[in-house]
């Protein structure tokens, strides 16, 4: 019998959140943001489900090639850009768009004689200090792109650094900036990302004084995950994309003052009955989540107590006279929230969704 560990992908979920984010949206292309391995819920998976998405936008040359060769004719978006010389051939071969955000990557261009043409998108610095131009060289940039004659230059773009923060007016400097810069420039503009898309408006479209199209790029809310403090994936309007379960493989009736797990760092305040369930950090369940860390086991909430160890957790079922070995255990997903799990293992959800492990088995579920 294969492990209990199950990762189910709600193929239904991410369809609904990506109509979702086209209403928000206001007529703007949708990029689908698939790096990550679809933020660990399968790349080819999710590119299939978002067929319907003007563009995925991946994080490497190696994750366009695995979408080409499971088929996906879409638009695909590069967002690191080439990392070598040599990259601009198979970006051309792939028929792949390259972000353009530094000068070594504008004299590659310059040098290249390969006569198929490629489409670029040029990245400016507005304050993120990542990647991108400063805001002072980029209409050279541009320039030095549109004198190249196998290069088009599709779409101007930032990345927001505090979108998050609805109070935070570095993101309304950050556009300041970003249109300073390019207003006499053409092309489609690119500046919201998925906490953009909720909280500024203002982002989702172009400078008003531009005709060209506008893209919004989104990752975390088509997978149902927040990217707000405090709030869950459903409390944005989303769904939870990905449900991690396993099933409960023991029950011990154990007497007060037991040490349960590794180093004895909780202890039965009185007679009780434990239960052992199939996940640990070698499944990319979380190692650093504290005592009172809740699973749902059967629709009820229990808490982890003692040490999650690489196999297995530890459950307290007082109050669940009715538990038994294979009963399904939840971990994140439905009405326990992956939020509510990245706050106890102080992270975020895209980390615990990214993080899963290949002895997960990953099951699809269509509705």
């Amino acid at each position: 019998m294969s492990r209990a560990t199950v990762a189910t992908i709600h193929l239904g979920a991410l369809r609904r959140n990506l109509a979702r984010v086209r209403e928000l949206a206001r007529g703007a292309k949708v990029m689908a943001v698939v790096k990550a391995d679809g933020y660990g819920h399968g790349l080819e998976r999710v590119a299939r489900t978002l067929v319907d998405a003007d563009a995925f936008g991946v994080a490497a040359l190696g994750d366009g090639l695995r979408l080409r060769a499971a088929g996906i004719t879409n638009r695909i978006v590069v967002l690191s850009g080439p990392d070598e010389a040599a990259d601009l051939a198979e970006f051309r071969r792939l028929q792949l768009e390259a972000v353009i955000h530094h000068e070594s990557q504008l004299a590659w261009l310059e040098a290249d004689r390969d006569r198929r043409r490629l489409r670029v998108w040029l990245k400016i610095d507005s304050g993120m200090h990542r990647l991108g131009f400063a805001p002072a060289h980029a209409a050279d940039a541009f320039a030095r792109l549109r004198a190249v004659d196998n290069v088009d230059v599709d779409t101007l773009m930032t990345h927001l650094a505090a979108s998050d923060e609805f109070d935070n007016p570095v993101t309304l400097q950050q556009v300041e900036c970003f249109n300073a810069a390019t207003t006499a420039l053409t092309g489609a503009r690119s500046l919201a990302n998925s906490a953009a898309v909720l909280g500024w408006p203002q982002t989702r479209g172009t400078d008003p004084g531009h005709a060209d199209p506008s893209w919004v790029r989104v990752g975390g809310l088509l997978y149902g995950l927040s990217v707000i403090a405090g709030k869950s994936g459903a409390d944005l309007g989303f769904e939870p994309a990905m449900t991690l379960s396993t099933r409960l493989i023991s029950i011990k009736q154990l007497s007060r003052g037991d040490a349960v797990g590794y180093a004895g760092t909780w202890r039965c305040p009185e007679d009780m009955p434990i239960g052992v369930a199939a996940i640990g950090y070698g499944d990319g369940y979380p190692r650093n989540v504290g005592a009172d860390t809740p699973v749902s086991v059967s629709g009820q909430r229990a808490p982890i107590v003692g040490r999650v160890s690489m196999d297995l957790i530890t459950v307290d079922l007082r109050g669940m006279p009715h538990a038994r070995v294979g009963d399904r255990v939840v971990l994140w997903g439905g009405e326990l929230p992956i939020e509510h799990i990245a706050a106890h293992a102080g992270t975020i959800s895209y980390d615990l969704a990214c993080g899963m492990t290949k002895r997960v088995l990953f099951v699809e579920d269509g509705g």
